[in-house]
């Protein structure tokens, strides 16, 4: 029995390791992200995904995303979960802390600048750690 619960427990902790081991964007995915600028408030990164191009698993704290070009992709979170998207340039969008894997799933490349907010507002609460809730503001 004792067996039974250790195998169970592993087999739990590794269904839960990649979003354990989720990293910062720009060191997970020099290739998409890059630091614009960063203080003790923000980090600002710009976000470049070509044609159907795909990241790694990674996570953000809290962000303000602004679409500088139209984007069609998708997130797919740490329990296999998957959610479209999509954004005209010039839309600003907030989203709580959390961690995914995006695709490009158009035919053009995009390109967003990404708020990363720093502080008591950007740690995520337990519920909101996975998938983020995002709300929408028209520029």
């Amino acid at each position: 029995m004792r067996r039974l619960i250790i195998l169970f427990v592993a087999l739990f902790c590794l269904s839960f390791s990649q979003s354990l081991f989720a990293q910062d964007a720009v060191k997970a995915d020099p290739k998409h992200y890059s630091v614009v600028s960063e203080n003790d408030q923000v980090r600002i990164l710009k976000v470049h995904y070509g044609p159907h191009e795909k990241s790694v698993m990674h996570s953000h704290p809290a962000t303000v995303a602004v679409f500088l070009t139209d984007t069609n992709g998708k997130f797919t979170y740490p329990d296999g979960k998957s959610e479209e998207l999509s954004g005209k340039a010039g839309e600003g969008r907030y989203s709580p802390a959390g961690t995914h894997l995006p695709e490009n799933t158009g035919d053009k490349a995009f390109d967003i600048i990404l708020v990363e907010l720093k502080g008591k507002t950007a740690a995520a609460k337990p519920a909101e750690a996975g998938k983020a809730k995002a709300k929408e503001t028209k520029k």
